[in-house]
């Protein structure tokens, strides 16, 4: 394909939605085709998901949230990421199978290997250009979201334990595969963040425009 696709990972509060953004502004700015989107929740079926994943009251199996999040994401790559990864684009996202995998492998203890595996079906082998991983400790996770919010949703209500687990899981993620993770300090400011993504990405740029 001819675009480049790259997702941003972390815990809750690590400034995913603040850096795509910036990297978005600074893409376009650039001349560069952009589709911003994020998972779940990235089409209409998606939204209808995340209702359900991340808001609905009551019990839900942790395995049928992980089958949930892999229906999401199959349609989602199906009618979003690889139609604009084939017309040239550059697709930033908030959150893929990464998330899955550290948050029901191993934040609900499903095994990281299982999860993985499933999306990768469901996504038909699509993996990242880049993955951004904003590393944070949970508790000063927990302390931005304090400050920027009043109601926590289904998975940012879990227990500091479950939120090391996927802390940890994130970074094991990305010391399997370091050619495709950045994993930057999340504490940093915010616009020594935005530097560092941009030059990797603007490393990444020739494969994505060079047609």
């Amino acid at each position: 394909m001819a675009g480049l696709f790259i997702t941003l990972e972390g815990g809750d509060g690590a400034g995913k939605s603040t850096q795509a953004a910036l990297l978005e502004a600074w893409l376009q700015e650039s001349g560069h085709p952009v589709v911003r989107t994020r998972e779940p929740g990235g089409t209409d079926l998606g939204v209808e998901i995340r209702e359900m994943v991340l808001h609905r009251r009551g019990h839900i199996s942790p395995r049928a949230e992980a089958l949930l999040y892999a229906a999401d994401r199959a349609h989602h790559v199906a009618t979003v990421v690889r139609p604009a990864l084939e017309r040239g684009d550059i697709v930033l996202q908030d959150r893929y199978l990464d998330s899955s995998v550290a948050y029901q492998g191993a934040g609900r203890i499903l095994g990281a290997d299982e999860v993985r595996s499933l999306s990768l079906w469901a996504t038909e082998e699509l993996l990242p250009d880049l993955t951004v991983l904003l590393d944070l400790d949970e508790a000063a996770g927990r302390e931005r979201l304090d400050r920027s919010r009043t109601q926590y949703d289904r998975l940012e209500a879990e227990a500091a334990e479950f939120h090391g687990r996927v802390r940890s899981a994130f970074l094991a993620l990305a010391e399997a595969e370091p050619t495709r993770f950045l994993v930057l300090d999340a504490s940093l400011p915010v616009d020594e963040i935005a530097t560092a993504v941009r030059e990797r990405v603007a490393s990444l740029l020739p494969a994505a425009t060079d047609d």
